[in-house]
């Protein structure tokens, strides 16, 4: 899924691909996609694109005085399309979207797999997305003192758990928070609150995390920004693969239908945590 630094670096190439540009429609071809009816797709045709911004994981632009608000989900991506559609795809296509500019150039949105996650409002304001109305700070945006509050409130919840939830702090997901994770030495399982030197710690783990991985993605053009992401991770996807830090073999733990990567030696003094679906094996 896309994180905060892809999704970052997404809005700003496709800000420079579309802003000013004139919307001939906005084709739906996954109507499952598509969470709103009114205004109506119609209404986008002939209106100038604007800008495009971020809202924690949500893709926003900004077409006439609309906004077409974008969350890829698990599975959801963008391709820029140089050359006018031939046609209606196939129905066993991935396209579930298409924005044709005048021109024909523009965006195929794509969800691939069978968990259909990609949601596509169009609404007056962002506000009235119900996943942006939630979100909590946005990760890069929160200051050490409201971090501190953050997980104070959270008490004993798990801390890996904490960071993922977009109502808590918004744009960090299942890969940035085993990074974060791993650069700040903490168990996931940690409970949230803790003192001021290991908040410290977290938040700075946080913050280095993220704006390494928005450097690197900047510049990227969106075919390049899995593959980027995927080459840069240290732990998360790594399960058998050595530490980078220690040399250690990493381990996962699976939960339903989701798992996540850590390092025994560097956050759970060299314990390994109960795995189901190993020990089912087992």
């Amino acid at each position: 899924m896309p994180e905060l630094p892809e999704v970052h670096a997404l809005a700003i190439d496709l800000e420079s691909r579309l802003k000013g540009r004139v919307v001939q429609r906005l084709d739906v071809l996954a109507f499952y996609a598509l969470k709103t009816f009114d205004p109506p797709v119609t209404a986008l045709a002939g209106q100038v694109v604007q800008r495009v911004d971020r809202h924690g994981k949500f893709l926003d632009l900004l077409i006439g005085g609309l906004h077409l608000t974008i969350h890829l989900s698990l599975a959801g991506w963008i391709r820029w399309r140089d050359k006018a559609p031939a046609g209606m795809p196939s129905r066993k296509s991935p396209i579930a979207a298409r924005l044709v500019l005048e021109g024909g150039t523009g965006l195929d949105i794509t969800e691939a797999g069978t968990h259909k996650g990609l949601a596509l409002h169009i609404v007056r304001n962002p506000s009235e997305v119900p996943g942006i109305a939630q979100l909590g700070p946005d990760a890069l945006e929160i200051d050490e003192a409201g971090f501190a509050e953050i997980l104070q409130a959270a008490g004993r919840a798990q801390l890996k758990g904490v960071l993922r939830k977009q109502s808590i702090i918004a744009g960090i997901g299942n890969a940035y928070s085993d990074e974060i994770l791993h650069a700040a030495k903490m168990s996931p399982f940690r409970p949230a609150n803790m003192g001021a030197e290991d908040t410290a710690r977290l938040y700075a783990a946080m913050r280095q995390t993220l704006q390494e991985a928005i450097a690197r993605a900047e510049g990227q053009p969106a075919s390049e920004l899995k593959k980027e992401k995927k080459t840069a991770l240290r732990v998360h996807g790594r399960f058998g693969e050595p530490c980078p830090e220690c040399g250690e073999t990493i381990k996962q733990v699976v939960y339903s239908g989701s798992s996540f990567q850590y390092c025994p030696a560097c956050q759970n003094e060299g314990k390994t945590f109960s795995d189901r679906g190993i020990d089912r094996l087992l």
